[in-house]
């Protein structure tokens, strides 16, 4: 009797579980609410068999109790039953695989009218490619992938040169319009999931896969990897934001091509000098940094990361948290920085200093368990600290001591990197907080500081914004992937 009202107990528990749970989906946002259905038919035909075996079960051990005076009677088959279970079991699985096949059918047709854009995943980041005014997105190759040609673009293509590169964690599309995402990745296996959309799908090396959704509601919507795709997969995160169409023409007439990508810069080194004059009262005149103004080494740095900073504190993604007084007084600082062009000609300039980082380390540490700790660190930032622009990941080797603690420290409390629109700076924030105390900390910085700067292979001459991509002789495949 105990066993059968405890498995009853577990029936109805369930079922009040189910029902009441506050985990249930997120909000639809998409045209897949046949989606929601077939899981609804699954729930229901997998409680309903759910909840009658395990009653019958009940019946079963109370009905068939031990008794001395009874004996058990054998009847190894039952026609009857097993055609009975046959049928219920066939009606119940057709139950629920019919819609699902149904809604598959609907998934891999997209719309004549879809737009068309491409996710490219890589560890641990999400960029896109938006077709140009002639609507058809440009060759790729795996072999022309570099620093200045992330997207693996064949330039010799006419049809690639006014691809639309979206470098960003963040991806717009508009409101009411059907669109088709094409998938691929630079690594490893990925995944393209947004919840909210109803829609998944794996990114897998070699291939190009697609799904399609129509956006139905305005916002802005996490967009995340649900693959195990490496160390600390789970930061691989970005966002769909739906536009109104106006709003979505805007945003989209800012973006850059890939033309635009090919063409360098001109560098104004007497403009970049003089604009640096102001930085040189906390960072010194060789871009050395001075601990005692809290200002970090400059020279060395890869100038790609040095701008983002900067855009991040003209934009307020950093330096605008209360507790960040030295953030505070670089957002001021690079607010006199007023456009583009001498945001990178003070970094060309900068790329000529020398510059000398101290090699002191930060307090008694632990060398060994520094070096166990930097393993997580590695995986983005290389194994001797030198930086990964593929990974967009800044060199550690050009940073003093005082300056790394303070600033996984900063991480640790979201007082640096907790801004919505900071995807690197989140990421951040969740490894920062594997190191769970502050002795961990010292150890990993004083590892990072034994480290032997310019032993990486990017270093600032490779990373000046907006270089010219060289390929010396052309770099074309025998065999490019379509972009659609």
């Amino acid at each position: 009797m105990l066993v059968a009202i405890v498995i009853l107990a577990l029936v109805v528990a369930s079922l009040v579980f189910h029902f009441a749970s506050p985990w249930w989906f997120t909000p639809l946002a998409s045209n897949w609410s046949s989606i929601d259905d077939t899981i609804n038919i699954t729930f229901w035909v997998t409680g309903i068999v759910f909840v009658l075996v395990n009653c019958f079960l009940a019946y079963a051990v109370f009905r068939y109790r031990f008794n001395k005076n009874k004996r058990a009677d054998y009847e190894p088959e039952n026609k009857k039953l097993e055609t009975w279970l046959t049928l219920i079991t066939t009606a119940g699985v057709a139950a629920m695989l019919a819609p699902g096949l149904f809604v598959w059918g609907q998934f891999v047709n997209v719309p004549e009218d879809a737009d068309v854009f491409e996710a490219v995943g890589q560890q641990w980041h999400w960029s896109y490619r938006l077709p140009g005014a002639d609507g058809k997105l440009g060759q790729t190759a795996v072999e022309l992938i570099s620093e200045k040609n992330p997207f693996g673009i064949n330039p010799e293509d006419a049809n690639a040169l006014d691809d639309i590169l979206i470098f960003s964690n963040e991806m717009h599309v508009p409101l009411d319009q059907p669109v088709k995402v094409l998938m691929r990745s630079k690594d490893v296996l990925h995944n393209f999931a947004v919840p909210q959309f109803r829609v998944k799908m794996d990114l897998v090396p070699g291939l190009v896969s697609y799904l399609w959704f129509t956006p139905t509601k305005l916002g802005r919507y996490e967009l995340l990897c649900e693959e195990l795709c490496g160390m600390a997969h789970y930061t691989m995160r970005g966002h769909i934001v739906v536009d109104s169409r106006e709003n979505y023409e805007l945003w989209l007439a800012k973006q850059t091509t890939f033309a635009q990508t090919l063409k360098p810069p001109e560098y104004d080194l007497v403009k970049g000098k003089a604009l640096f004059a102001g930085c040189t009262a906390c960072h010194g005149s060789q871009g050395q940094g001075n601990e005692a103004m809290n200002a970090p080494q400059l020279a060395s740095q890869s100038s790609w990361y040095m701008k983002r900073q900067l855009k991040y504190y003209q934009q307020g993604i950093r330096g605008s948290h209360q507790n960040d007084q030295y953030g505070q007084q670089m957002a001021a600082m690079a607010a006199t920085l007023s456009d583009d062009k001498a945001i990178d000609n003070v970094l060309a300039y900068i790329a000529t200093l020398p510059g000398q980082a101290e090699k002191a380390a930060a307090g008694p540490a632990d060398l060994v368990k520094g070096k166990f700790l930097y393993a997580n660190c590695s995986y983005c930032h290389g194994d001797n600290g030198e930086g990964k622009f593929a990974l967009n990941a800044p060199k550690l080797t050009a940073l003093q001591p005082w300056y790394l603690k303070r600033q996984l420290t900063n991480y640790q409390q979201s007082i640096r990197g907790a801004h919505p629109q900071d995807m690197y700076g989140n990421q951040m924030i969740l490894m920062s907080r594997l190191l769970q105390n502050e002795q961990a900390v010292d150890d990993v910085v004083a590892y990072i500081r034994s480290l032997v700067p310019g032993s990486g292979v990017l270093t600032s001459k490779l990373s000046l914004p907006g270089k010219a991509f060289k390929s010396g002789k052309a770099l074309v495949p025998e065999k490019v992937s379509e972009g659609e």
